[in-house]
């Protein structure tokens, strides 16, 4: 696995309210912004920060985490550019120890992920998002 981040997923108990903070508050402008349901900001060179409703993030992950607004509401991502690489990178953090929180499989978003945590608990998210492209340099911009 390469060291690097590529998505924060903040799991928010009011999206809307989490909307006008970022966008409104901090005038923070989106990459993709779905009115509801995600926010997507450009944090830093390859770096996204994603505004997400946390019953919705628990959900995704599966393993009975509360949708109550805690540090386990926060995700860290690793965006790879295919399905093989998802179960490539599940199988080494497996093998180095990392439990497996959930295999990978289609999302409903329509790529494909998978979940492990890393030694303190914190689920890592390592996907294929075919609406996201990562270039060489870390750079992300949406496909198409």
């Amino acid at each position: 696995m390469e060291q690097r981040l590529s998505l924060i997923t903040l799991g928010v108990p009011d999206i809307d309210a989490a909307r006008r903070f970022y966008l409104d508050g901090l005038g923070w402008t989106p990459v993709l912004d779905i009115a509801g349901q995600v926010a997507f900001i450009q944090v830093a060179p390859g770096v996204l920060l994603s505004l997400f409703d946390a019953a919705e993030l628990a959900a995704d992950i599966g393993d009975g985490r509360p949708a109550a607004p805690t540090v386990g509401n926060v995700t860290l991502a690793h965006n790879v550019g295919s399905q093989a690489e998802v179960d490539a990178v599940l199988a080494d953090a497996a093998r180095a120890g990392a439990p497996i929180l959930k295999p990978a499989q289609r999302a409903a978003w329509g790529g494909y992920h998978g979940y492990f945590a890393d030694p303190a608990g914190t689920p890592w998210e390592v996907a294929f998002n075919p609406g996201l492209v990562v270039d060489d340099e870390g750079a992300v911009s949406m496909a198409g």
